[in-house]
């Protein structure tokens, strides 16, 4: 089969499930992956004849689409912040929104020298790795519960150069940090189950759920823990950065005040969706 006959194949199988957009983004990050062709290169041999084993390939590919696994779950990888990650169903797709609350930490502390920063929740490592890869003078520290987002989190600093110390705890479970630090960000889990009419079936069905919902009846959870931890987790004038909810921007906002923290930002994304909060000790 010729490529381009197959191209028009692959993107009208997803069509009922994805946009055309969509499908086509897909195809192309199909054929770097499995042809090592960027979409230059196709334009020029659109007559390229796939042999058997390709067309298997492919076809693999395509029925895990059709079955709504995501394609960063598919090829094993996922790009952020410039940096490439590793992710598997042990971790979260790292996600843009994300990226800005990383950007908001570097632009304001990127001229600082010797500061130390947690992660907690660090699952692919994402935060961390692109905080150590920034911020050079920076010394990181990443937490999580679970040992297999680790072993991820692990192999991503090392694959791109970051010195990151990684701690496996449970966060609800800690009583004391193990030192003080300037800053301390998350990204915990904020989706409360009432929303989960609102997330997309691959989300639901691949991702992991310890990293995504938290109990309709207590969705602050893990920021009062962390709030509080960071009471004497935090040096003097130590910075927390959220990831929030966007539905409970002020509620996060009031908890924070009422924990005594101060000059507290609620940030939007770019959505404009309340996505990440600043607060200072």
């Amino acid at each position: 089969m010729k490529l381009k006959n197959y191209r028009k194949y692959f993107t009208e199988q997803l069509l009922p499930l994805y946009d055309t957009a969509e499908a086509e983004r897909f195809f192309i990050i199909t054929l770097e992956e499995l042809k090592g062709w960027n979409r230059s290169r196709l334009a020029l041999n659109p007559d390229e004849e796939m042999t058997p084993d390709e067309v298997r390939q492919w076809d693999e590919v395509l029925q895990s689409l059709k079955g709504q696994k995501p394609i960063q779950y598919i090829f094993g990888k996922a790009w952020f912040y410039g940096l490439e990650f590793r992710v598997n169903e042990n971790t979260l797709i790292p996600r843009p929104e994300t990226e800005e609350l990383v950007e908001w930490i570097i632009s304001e502390n990127i001229n600082r020298q010797d500061i130390t920063i947690l992660d907690i929740g660090t699952g692919s490592g994402c935060i961390a790795v692109s905080l150590a890869k920034n911020l050079s003078d920076a010394k990181v520290f990443a937490l999580d519960v679970s040992e297999k987002a680790l072993e991820i989190s692990r192999y991503n600093a090392q694959a791109n150069g970051a010195n990151v110390t990684f701690i496996k705890e449970d966060i609800l479970r800690v009583k004391e940090l193990p030192q003080q630090f300037d800053i301390i960000v998350s990204n915990p889990p904020y989706v409360r189950h009432l929303e989960k009419a609102e997330i997309k079936e691959n989300v639901l069905q691949y991702e992991p759920h310890l990293a995504l919902f938290v109990e309709d009846n207590d969705a602050l959870l893990f920021y009062r823990t962390i709030a509080q931890l960071g009471k004497s987790g935090l040096k003097q004038s130590g910075m927390l950065y959220f990831e929030i909810n966007q539905y409970l921007g002020n509620e996060t906002v009031n908890m924070l005040a009422e924990s005594h923290y101060k000059d507290i930002i609620l940030k939007k994304d770019m959505f404009g969706n309340d996505r990440m909060v600043k607060a200072q000790l």
